[in-house]
């Protein structure tokens, strides 16, 4: 029998690599290895699960044992692998030894701690996973006021998805406004708007020092002296892919693991994608460009060698009270941004010298521009 394709992570990526493979090889062998339960989920859920009232046993789609069944696979849960030795192709799992025949890296990205001090920090929670999502389920149970730490997408979302759901929210950033790393000020503030509107208390340009216990709730210490009561901290302050494995094999890594337009690492036989993956220099964590690497390495595995290409792939925010979907110019992108709008609902366009649009914004009604602007953008990665 010929060695297995093993696949490290029953994430989105995991799963959606090994349906992909199977579209094309029916017979190789599959394992699917994972540290948490092996249940299927949409991870994009869990920041807007909460008004609905969902648990996360509802969020779940199918357990380890269903999608074994689906995949033909062998799926094991509850396993870490802690080494890997490429020279031999072989990983071990909890003590054992496993080979391989090519290996598939999905481990996803692990939430930044924030910097904070105080006697409650390890109370702080964060919601990655399925099973942090129960735990915070649990915790917000009886709660009325919630402090969220961070004003990126998932913090945004979150805010918007509890308040919604009746709790108070408080959202303390560092930055001028919230998703500043995505957006421009005008759909910023917009969002800004928006949240307030439905009763999210903001803290803009404000750090959270301290976290401590305090008459059976928490009492959170702001980097400008205030001082602000919470039945419940969220923390949502960015990922950071996981690459310790990686790393300890002696493959590349810079912010993720790289790898090529064929998300080949620079071991033979091992690829990544996903979260913890840098495909020639991109390090993007979102569900499209995921979807598009996973359709082309299930190409390759099953021996069709394909290249993945990303178009332009614009990020939707999930913020009810004020909709966001942004394509941020590149970094070296020379330009400026041009707008037209008012209030809520602003159409940010950034466009070059030679007036070919490199980036868009748009918020609340002017939604319903995005195709006729996310054809003209060029692609991020596209076949040579």
């Amino acid at each position: 029998m010929s060695k297995p394709v093993v696949i490290v992570g029953t994430g989105l990526a995991g799963y959606t690599t090994a349906r992909e493979f199977r579209k094309h090889d029916a017979g190789t062998p599959l394992v699917l290895l994972t540290a948490d339960d092996g249940r299927s989920y949409s991870k994009p859920m869990l920041s807007t699960a909460c008004r609905k009232g969902k648990s996360a046993d509802e969020l779940a789609q199918a357990t380890a044992e269903a999608m074994a069944g689906q995949l033909d696979a062998t799926v094991r849960a509850g396993v870490t692998v802690d080494a890997l030795d490429p020279a031999a192709h072989r990983l071990r799992a909890d003590g054992e030894v496993l080979e391989y025949g090519k290996l598939v890296l999905a481990l996803g990205a692990e939430p930044r701690r924030p910097p904070v001090a105080g006697d409650a920090v390890d109370a702080i929670h964060q919601v990655n996973d399925l099973q942090q999502y129960a735990a915070f389920r649990a915790a917000a149970a009886n709660a009325r006021e919630l402090l969220i730490i961070g004003g990126g997408l998932v913090g945004c979302e979150f805010a918007n998805d509890l308040a919604d759901a009746g709790i108070r929210v408080t959202q303390v950033y560092p930055e001028a406004y919230p998703l500043e790393r995505l957006v421009p000020a005008q759909a910023g503030a917009a969002l800004a708007i928006g949240l307030k509107e439905i009763g999210v208390v903001q803290y803009p340009g404000c750090t959270v020092e301290r976290v401590d216990h305090h008459q059976g709730a928490f009492r959170v210490s702001l980097g400008d002296g205030t001082r602000l009561q919470a039945d419940l901290v969220l923390s949502a302050v960015g990922l950071e892919p996981r690459t310790a494995l990686a790393r300890q094999a002696g493959l590349q890594v810079e912010r993720g693991i790289v790898v090529d337009r064929y998300l080949q690492t620079s071991a033979p036989d091992i690829h990544a994608l996903g979260d913890c993956a840098e495909v020639e220099g991109h390090l993007l964590q979102y569900v499209a460009p995921l979807t598009a690497a996973a359709r082309a390495l299930g190409a390759t595995l099953a021996g069709q060698r394909t290249a993945v290409e990303y178009p332009a792939m614009p990020i939707t925010v999930k913020t009810s009270c004020c909709q966001v979907v942004c394509w941020p110019p590149a970094s070296t992108a020379q330009g400026d941004w041009r707008f037209d709008g008012e209030g809520l609902a602003w159409r940010g366009e950034y466009r070059d010298a030679q007036n070919e649009l490199q980036g868009f914004v748009l918020t609340s009604r002017r939604m319903r521009e995005r195709m006729e602007l996310t054809e003209q953008l060029p692609p991020l990665i596209a076949d040579h």
